[in-house]
């Protein structure tokens, strides 16, 4: 993918919202192959995987990652989905100036000297173009209540809650632009994650990680741990086991064959790991959950 943009706008005027949703893809669904849309287009996944190109770049946009799409580019995708993937999508724009960098760009203090107290001085907003959110919990609960207030867009009081909501997301996105200046070991750790996600079905030890990112197995493990809280192997095993819940509540297959499908070689080792980690059988999870989708529908 190479270097990450940095989006910087001058303000005032403040970017401002336009419109906003959530959008779940089956397995193989894309996202819209566009070009010079004239707004942004602010993408959060929350479960699953988007994969994305705009121009050159290409992007795999996992669960708690954000990528901003430019108004002036053509964004295509790459590939479909390999799970079901559900995702924010908010549509914003800027009567004022913007540029992008591919650095970050320390603002030097303003000499106050001479102004008129009178008059609005300009700042810059930085914001990352791809990251890995440092909290994805409240900016899911922040793109929640705009979509919430989509409903009540035809009133005035909810237009104007939509902007204060939106400049509280450029927040979190300008938090996780500090965090990825100051973590550079979330790059590693965002990489393994991303190669065991697709590579899940297969045998994967810590050497082969180790020989495919070009880092030793410890480094990567102490990146993992800090990053997610985890090791390489809690976290492949938590991906293997919400793979195996989708498919206990979208197919009919039996429990073994599930097994087989998400990356494990014996399906009695697959059903204690799936109690350990969700205190319930797989039998017993696809009938509770069905049983609460049929009384829903």
């Amino acid at each position: 993918m190479g270097s990450v943009s940095i989006l910087q706008f001058t303000a005032p005027p403040l970017p401002h919202y336009v419109a906003g949703g959530f959008t779940t893809f089956q397995r193989g669904g894309k996202h819209l192959n566009r070009r010079n849309i004239g707004v942004f287009d602010l993408l959060v996944v929350m479960h699953g995987c988007l994969y994305i190109g705009e121009e050159e770049r290409q992007y795999e946009v996992a669960a708690g990652h954000a990528l901003i799409l430019r108004p002036d580019r053509h964004h295509y995708p790459t590939e479909g989905c390999r799970t079901e993937t559900g995702h924010f999508w908010l549509h914003f724009n800027t009567d004022g100036k913007w540029v992008s960098s591919e650095h970050a760009v320390a603002e030097p203090q303003l000499d106050t000297s001479g102004i008129n107290r009178l008059t609005v001085q300009t700042f810059t907003i930085q914001i990352p173009q791809f990251v890995r959110l440092q909290q994805p919990g409240p900016m899911y609960e922040k793109l929640r209540q705009l979509s919430a207030l989509e409903l009540e867009s035809h009133n005035n009081w909810a237009r104007w809650k939509h902007q204060l909501i939106f400049q509280q997301i450029l927040e979190l996105l300008n938090q996780s632009l500090d965090l990825n200046a100051v973590l550079p070991g979330a790059n590693v750790a965002d990489q393994a994650a991303a190669f065991l996600r697709t590579h899940y079905k297969e045998d994967i030890k810590a050497q082969t990680l180790g020989e495919v990112l070009n880092f030793h197995p410890v480094y990567i493990a102490r990146c993992m741990q800090k990053e997610f809280g985890c090791s390489p192997f809690e976290y492949l095993m938590k991906y293997r086991l919400e793979q195996a819940k989708l498919l206990l509540l979208q197919s009919d297959l039996p429990v073994a064959r599930i097994a087989e499908e998400v990356g494990f070689h014996q399906p009695s080792y697959f059903s204690s790991s799936f109690v350990k980690y969700e205190q319930i059988s797989p039998r017993a999870y696809r009938q509770r959950f069905r049983t609460k989708l049929n009384d829903l529908n």
